[in-house]
């Protein structure tokens, strides 16, 4: 039995939740989120309750039960509160700013990164922290993941772009003769 799949999940005021077929649509004026059951899950909707359950009783079946749950939770998550991703800069001449629909990277590289922020994305950067925000809590982390991938932390000096709440192990230089 799936702990996370038995519990419904509630609808926020303003959000209309339907399904057409094998998916679950989720809707909050123009924003739509798809969830698709894959026909594994059997999808319950009444009044402002969602409830899952396993339409049979294969291993796959039992797994898509939580992870359809999930999905739904976060995309209700994603459409009233949204989701937002914190990156910090660290490192002499290490800077960003937002041109447009571009986030310009100097990360002591000989040329600027340009990254094209994708659709449904939002990012501003204040001083030295980049802030990734957006109702699709999977695109949100893909978008942080790859910004920090131009620049990973590195060991010595903590030089690199890091995740605000991530911690860096730091290790011990070269030590001077005696």
């Amino acid at each position: 039995m799936s702990r996370i799949g038995k519990q419904p999940v509630k609808l926020a005021s303003g959000l209309e939740a339907k399904l057409e077929g094998n998916k679950l649509i989720i809707k909050k004026g123009q924003d739509v989120k798809e969830i698709d059951t894959k026909g594994a899950v059997k999808v319950n909707i009444e009044g402002d309750t969602i409830s899952f359950e396993p339409a049979n009783d294969t291993k796959f079946a039992k797994a898509m039960w939580g992870t359809a749950r999930a999905l739904a939770n976060n995309a209700i998550i994603g459409l009233t509160n949204g989701f937002e991703k914190k990156l910090e800069i660290n490192g002499v001449g290490y800077r960003a700013a937002v041109k447009g629909k571009v986030l310009e990277l100097q990360l002591g590289f000989s040329h600027p990164i340009n990254y094209e922020i994708p659709a449904g994305i939002t990012i501003t950067v204040e001083k030295n922290v980049i802030t990734v925000k957006g109702s699709d809590k999977q695109q949100v982390g893909q978008v942080a993941s790859e910004i920090r991938s131009f620049r990973k932390p590195e060991p010595y000096k903590g030089k690199g772009v890091k995740y605000v709440e991530e911690h860096i192990i730091r290790k011990a230089g070269k030590t001077a003769k005696k």
